[in-house]
């Protein structure tokens, strides 16, 4: 079965640029992305004092990966690209955020589908606008 995904990007630490490219392109190992947003470069919200600016943006494809299965990749990524947890919200290096998942829905102590606060996050609506309405449409995988 083939899924369509949206996943937000952030990078605020180290060569944030880069740091977005590398994501987006280890993205390909499971995803087929077929739209990018523009980066936008954002304040950070609810970070701990003195945050270094954030890069954002967000990507969509389709994936045959499972909600739970897509969660373990991202989080396989942000590890790989340098990511350490602790601190919430501190600065990081990636942070990949799945915002939806075709039609699923989830709350469970591990993911919840769609994304809980992304509506409230310009940092977010902005790209997925970019995603959804701006960008030309690729046709989904036969």
């Amino acid at each position: 079965m083939i899924f369509t995904v949206a996943i937000a990007l952030g990078s605020n630490l180290g060569d944030r640029a880069r740091n977005l490219r590398a994501a987006v392109d280890a993205l390909g190992d499971f995803v087929r992305v077929v739209r990018i947003s523009r980066v936008r470069e954002t304040e950070p919200v609810d970070a701990p004092t003195g945050s270094p600016p954030f890069l954002n943006m967000a990507v969509s494809g389709y994936t045959s990966l499972s909600p739970e299965a897509l969660l373990d990749a991202l989080l396989s990524i942000e590890k790989r690209l340098g990511r350490r947890r602790g601190i919430r919200n501190a600065p990081r290096t990636i942070d990949l955020d799945l915002i939806f998942h075709s039609a699923h829905m989830r709350r469970t102590k591990r993911l919840t589908l769609p994304h809980p606060r992304y509506a409230e996050r310009s940092f977010v609506m902005e790209p997925l606008r970019d995603v959804f309405y701006r960008v030309p449409n690729v046709p989904p995988p036969s």
